[in-house]
Order: C-alpha cells, then structure tokens, then sequence
C-alpha cells in the first residue's frame, strides 16, 4: 500500500469514487487496463487495503426521503469487514444493474481519515 501522498492510480480512482459516493461499479470507468476488465478479485484486492486502513467504507445502498418527501437514496450503514472478501468477489456487485436500480448495490464513501488523504 502506497503512503498517502504516492496514491497509485487505481487507488486513487477508488477514492475519488468514494469521495463521490457513487455505486462501485462506478470506480470501473475510472481505472486503467488491466482492472477495468479483470476478474472482480483484482480491483478488490486494491480496494481492501484503502479500507483497512480506515480511508474507505463500503456500504449498501438505502431509501431516504427528504424534509420535503421526496424519494431518493443514500448509503447505509458499513459492511462488515469479514463480509466484503465475498461481496466484492461476486461480479455482479461490480456491474450496474440491469433495472436501473441502485438500492441495495454496494457504493464506496470516505471516512474522515479518508477526507484527509489528497486525492
């Protein structure tokens, strides 16, 4: 893992994606050849670390209803650690989804540790 200020590309890409908030399928269109088409095992194996060291969280995506009651989403709660070896294995959790519909899907967000780290 790269200090902080030696972020590699693909790191990078995840913390923007994370600092974006957006669905993980999101971070694809961010990395480079090889990731971007590599087994689901590859981007994993970049993001976990940028986990474990408390910058990113990965969560699910959850309704929310604005003052206003308006529909919308937001994220959930953290995944448990122990889990996302075999959550970010699975490629559908990579994909956008076929109905368009993001609850449920796993997005990436910073930590406050993570809003530290420049980008």
């Amino acid at each position: 893992m790269n200090p902080p200020d030696r972020l590699s590309g693909a790191e990078r890409a995840f913390m923007i994606n994370a600092f974006e908030i957006d669905i993980l399928p999101g971070v694809r269109g961010d990395l480079d050849e090889p990731l971007v088409s590599a087994p689901a095992a590859e981007p994993a194996a970049v993001l976990l670390p940028l986990v474990d060291r408390g910058w990113i969280e990965v969560c699910r995506v959850i309704p929310w209803t604005a003052p206003d009651g308006r529909h919308g989403f937001q994220p959930g709660t953290p995944v448990a650690r122990e889990e996302l070896p075999r959550l970010l294995a699975d490629a559908d959790n990579w994909a956008y989804p076929d109905s368009g519909e993001w609850i449920g899907c796993l997005t990436l967000t910073l930590t406050e540790e993570g809003r530290r780290i420049p980008r």
